[in-house]
C-alpha cells in the first residue's frame, strides 16, 4: 500500500497524561493520538514522537511522524485528527514530509522552555499549573551566568537519570541556546540543544535554582559539568512547569 509521510505538531496539556509514550492501562499522549489514526485509517498507525514528554510535562511544539494511507493529504489529515481528540490535545500544523523523515532521528535540535513564579500570585490555580512557585529568593544575575556556562558542547552525566541511556553513550550535548527571561515576578528558562538526556532540563532548572538561593556554593556548577555521575545534582525541578517548546528539522525533509 502506498503511504503518505507527515509530520503532526502537537500542543498538549500534560497534567492528565502519564506522559507521550504508550503505557499499560495509562493516558498518555501518544496513546490518545493512535487511538484517533486507527479510527480514521482503520489499521493502527504508529506515531512516532521527537522525544518522550513525562508525565506531566506540556508541549506547543511536539513533532510526530506517521505514515498514513496516500488518500489522506496533511491539512484533511489535521482537521480529521483534531475532530476527535480530546480537548487537551490539539494538532497544530502538519507538514507533507519527504518519505526518509523520522520524527526523532531527524531532528537537528529541540527546544524548551521552564516556567517559574517568584511572587505570591504564583499560588493562584491560574498559574500554578504552569509554574513551579520559588517562595526563597533568587538571584537572577547568578540564573544567568550558570545559564552561560550551559552553552556549547558538554558531557551531562551530572544531568541525566542514571541508567536511561546506553552504557557506551557519552552523554553529550550541543547546548546552543540557555537564557533566562525575566519580567513580573516570573521566570522563564529557554534552552535549545541538538539533543537531552532523560530530565536534564529539570535536573539543571533544580541545580540552577539552589545556587541561585544560595542553598548550594556557585562552584558546584562547573564541577557537574563535568561530573562522571549525577550523585551530587540537585533534585529535579518539577514537571508541570516544563514545555517543549519546538523541533527543528532540515528544511529538505519538507515537500512545499
Amino acid at each position: 500500500m502506498s503511504v503518505r509521510t507527515v509530520q503532526l505538531v502537537l500542543h498538549y496539556d500534560g497534567s492528565a497524561f502519564s506522559g507521550w509514550q504508550i503505557q499499560p492501562q495509562r493516558r498518555t499522549v501518544q496513546g490518545e493520538l493512535e487511538r484517533v489514526l486507527a479510527e480514521l485509517c482503520g489499521e493502527r498507525i504508529v506515531a512516532q514522537g521527537a522525544g518522550r514528554t513525562d508525565a506531566g510535562v506540556h508541549a506547543r511544539g511536539q513533532a510526530v511522524g506517521v505514515r498514513v494511507p496516500l488518500r489522506w493529504q496533511a491539512q484533511g489529515l489535521r482537521r480529521a485528527v483534531n475532530a476527535l481528540l480530546p480537548d487537551d490535545v490539539w494538532v497544530a500544523a502538519a507538514h507533507e514530509m519527504r518519505p526518509e523523515f523520522h520524527a526523532r532521528h531527524s531532528a537537528s535540535s529541540r527546544r524548551y522552555r521552564y516556567a517559574i513564579g517568584t511572587d505570591d500570585g504564583a499560588r493562584s490555580p491560574f498559574r500554578r499549573r504552569w509554574e513551579w512557585f520559588v517562595s526563597r529568593p533568587v538571584d537572577v544575575d547568578v540564573l544567568d551566568e550558570l545559564s552561560r556556562m550551559t552553552l556549547g558542547t558538554h558531557h551531562f552525566h551530572a544531568f541525566a537519570v542514571r541508567g536511561t541511556a546506553p552504557a557506551d553513550d557519552d552523554h553529550a550535548c550541543h547546548v546552543t541556546l540557555a537564557r533566562w527571561e525575566r519580567g513580573d515576578a516570573r521566570l522563564a528558562f529557554h534552552v535549545e540543544a541538538n539533543r537531552f538526556l532523560h530530565h536534564m532540563v529539570r535536573f539543571l532548572v533544580g541545580t540552577m535554582v539552589d545556587i541561585a538561593s544560595g542553598r548550594r556554593p556557585a562552584g558546584d556548577f562547573e564541577r557537574l559539568l563535568t561530573s562522571p555521575t549525577n550523585d551530587e545534582v540537585s533534585a529535579p525541578a518539577p514537571a508541570h512547569a516544563l514545555t517543549l517548546e519546538a523541533v527543528s528539522y532540515p528544511a529538505a525533509l519538507y515537500i512545499a
